[in-house]
């Protein structure tokens, strides 16, 4: 048996007739940038977020980027950024011109440990940018509550959490504003690169909405120097199809994830923990092994699909290196990317595909 790690082609085959219906709406539109599909998803996406506005955007990382200079964050600020997250999430900070602070996670889920914030809290931090790991929501009330006290915005970094829900309360709508990623392997995925930011402040979605259109409000009169960042409408066309579905497939992911854990529990492997606040949407399934390495060749070898989400924390890229963190800085960053490892997870996966992938792990443990 062959089990990828993520199933593309099944989902666009399960809604081939939207999503076809849906292009040829846009084709015969005669209007291809900034109309009535954008429009109507950013509406239909705030909504499903519980915030009053969101604004399509070029991808997960023009999303944070903007969301953070809309803030007005800039050159000498710093921003609290997690030590164990995908680099995207320090790129935003860095191009806004100000100065990512990492904190390490919390051993249990992976994210940012609200404990350890406060102490990385200077004069100069502007922001907290939580990330919500692999389909999880970061524990946000001691998060918001140590924000309020020094003056700091909280912005989400929801590009694996699509749905995520915290207290009943959706991502997107835990912090001050949020910036998602639509990239294809998402749980709310485009066919190619796409984003948005949500919020409730009318202000910040004014200023995101003109920095991302050339800095421009009124076509070729320009305000501020801009970018260019839009959701494209087909993009925002085959958004609107999936989101009408994108419950219904987080739910076959918590099936899926209940299957794992039902069938790995009595192992030696750290499986996902998952605190009472919070309802993941399974972006990933990611387990913890001291042999990673040689399980995933083992498993490589089986044909079943997984993938390190991450092999390389930040702070040891080279495109760090002079920025003088060394080895042994962010030890439980370091810890995690040598021994996860992200399973096949998917709202196409079969139960027989997990029971596979679940004999070959007690197999070889």
């Amino acid at each position: 048996m062959r089990v990828p790690l993520l199933n593309m082609k099944a989902p666009h085959e399960e809604l081939a007739d939207e999503m076809q219906t849906a292009f040829t709406r846009v084709l015969k539109s005669g209007w291809y940038i900034l109309g009535q599909e954008v429009s109507a998803f950013e509406a239909e996406f705030a909504g499903y977020c519980e915030s009053q506005y969101c604004v399509g955007v070029g991808n997960g990382l023009d999303a944070l980027h903007l969301l953070l200079r809309a803030y007005d964050v800039g050159a000498g600020d710093e921003v609290i950024v997690p030590s164990n997250t995908y680099i995207a999430t320090w790129l935003a900070v860095e191009y806004a011109g100000a100065t990512p602070v990492p904190v390490e996670p919390d051993d249990r889920t992976y994210n940012i440990d609200p404990a350890k914030i406060e102490a990385a809290v200077s004069s100069k931090t502007k922001a907290i940018l939580v990330v919500h790991l692999y389909g999880q929501t970061a524990d946000m009330d001691p998060i918001n509550a140590i924000a309020q006290k020094h003056g700091l915005k909280v912005i989400e970094d929801a590009a694996q959490a699509h749905g995520a829900k915290y207290k009943g309360r959706p991502a997107g709508s835990l912090g001050d504003a949020a910036g998602f990623s639509f990239y294809p392997g998402k749980n709310l995925g485009a066919l190619g690169d796409a984003g948005a930011i949500t919020t409730n402040d009318a202000g910040v979605a004014e200023k995101v909405r003109v920095l991302a259109n050339y800095g421009s409000e009124i076509k070729y009169k320009n305000s501020v120097k801009g970018f260019n960042s839009r959701l494209d409408e087909l993009h925002a066309a085959f958004l609107r199809e999936k989101l009408k579905v994108v419950e219904a497939w987080n739910t076959r992911r918590l099936l899926a994830a209940e299957r794992y854990i039902h069938a790995l529990q009595k192992t030696a492997l750290k499986l996902p923990y998952v605190p009472e606040t919070c309802k993941p949407v399974w972006h990933q399934f990611v387990i913890e092994a001291p042999q990673r390495d040689a399980l995933q060749k083992y498993l490589t070898d089986a044909q079943i699909g997984t993938l390190i989400h991450y092999p390389i924390p930040p702070h040891l890229q080279e495109a760090y290196a002079s920025s003088g963190w060394r080895r042994g800085d962010f030890p439980l960053a370091e810890r995690m990317a040598k021994h996860v490892l992200s399973l096949p997870m998917g709202p196409h996966l079969a139960p027989n595909e997990i029971d596979y992938v679940c004999q070959k792990l007690i197999d070889a443990i």
